[in-house]
């Protein structure tokens, strides 16, 4: 997919820009790596932490009346860990050292997500390939992309982020016990 090789090259000059990150990782928002610069850190295992994470994270946000999430920032004792939306179904993580300048972090992970998220969302999904490699080259503008008012079954896109409402047996068992 040629849309991985643009996110690798951003996660690369993401790095170039701030020479406190780690690492950085492009992930869907289900946990499946898209593109990572993590040396000596498990891509997979972070992007399924991130999707665990922006569950939570989600559900803190609706709770409190803060709106939709926007960014996610931990802070442990040997550095951060910040995940930014990146586009409708993508998030980016990025390691950095504890001596990293917060506000660069976020001014430059606001930016690459942005960026990651327009190649992530632009790119033909496995279901629209069969209809590119059937259209003709006038047939391949992109189209607009749109944005649901629900989130998905599973984890919610970082653009509408909304926590899912917990059912109403689930209430029920909690409240018996």
């Amino acid at each position: 997919m040629a849309a991985e090789a643009e996110v690798l090259d951003e996660l690369h000059r993401l790095r170039a820009r701030i020479p406190q990150l780690t690492g950085a990782l492009a992930a869907s928002v289900d946990g499946l790596v898209l593109a990572h610069d993590t040396p000596g850190v498990e891509a997979e295992g972070v992007a399924a932490l991130t999707a665990a994470a922006l569950g939570v994270a989600v559900r803190m946000t609706d709770a409190t009346g803060s709106g939709d999430l926007r960014e996610l920032l931990l802070r442990g004792e040997h550095g951060y860990v910040a995940t930014y939306a990146a586009g409708s179904s993508a998030v980016l993580t990025l390691l950095a050292q504890d001596r990293v300048n917060v506000g660069r972090l976020h001014l430059e992970g606001r930016r690459a997500g942005t960026r990651i998220g327009e190649l992530v969302d632009a790119a033909p999904r496995p279901a629209d390939r069969s209809a590119i490699t059937k259209s003709t080259p006038t047939d391949l503008t992109p189209a607009k992309a749109t944005v649901r008012s629900t989130p998905p079954r599973r984890t919610p896109r970082p653009s509408t982020l909304r926590a899912t409402p917990r059912t109403t047996s689930n209430a029920r068992t909690r409240t018996e016990s």
